[in-house]
């Protein structure tokens, strides 16, 4: 766990003023959710490098469950302090912000818009049977193993996998 913080600050250290302010501009009104959007962060980062150690960070199934369980998680842990309309809002805006900040190239933006998305749904999904306050990460983590065995591999722009999860062949 101390080697994903670490990682995640000095992702932070990396950014330049203005894309700071951005960040700033978005934790500022909601320093709780700013605080959950952390703990989300590390906490889905972590949980997909112990599970797929060489896929986490590149743009393979790993990162596909961390993106997915990423907003999943962000979504829960929002929706503790707030509505979970509020919380898939701002989940929905942190999550955009981190592409726009950290740029990548048209497919893996894709990829990781798509399963940010897969992630949303599944909270969305779930939030009918179980009230907000009894959410586990463990209930997302369970559903989205299950997702990677029939994860897609996403090609080009035009593809579309529902809700599915999408990885780039490696």
């Amino acid at each position: 766990m101390t080697k994903t913080i670490k990682i995640v600050f000095n992702t932070l250290k990396s950014l330049s003023f203005p894309k700071l302010v951005k960040l700033l501009k978005l934790a500022a009104p909601h320093p709780l959710f700013a605080v959950m959007g952390f703990y989300a962060t590390v906490k889905s980062f972590a949980l997909a490098q112990k599970n797929f150690p060489k896929t986490s960070a590149a743009s393979g199934i790993g990162n596909a469950f961390r993106h997915a369980l990423w907003t999943a998680l962000i979504s829960m842990y929002c929706s503790k302090i707030s509505s979970p309309e509020k919380a898939l809002d701002f989940c929905e805006k942190m999550t955009d912000l981190h592409e726009e900040l950290f740029p990548n190239e048209p497919l893996e933006k894709k990829m990781d818009l798509h399963n940010n998305q897969v992630g949303m749904n599944l909270y969305r999904e779930m939030l009918p049977g179980i009230h907000r306050q009894f959410f586990e990460t463990a209930f997302f983590v369970d559903k989205l193993f299950e997702k990677t065995k029939t994860a897609k591999i996403l090609t080009n722009l035009d593809e579309d996998f529902g809700n599915e999860l999408v990885y780039l062949e490696e």
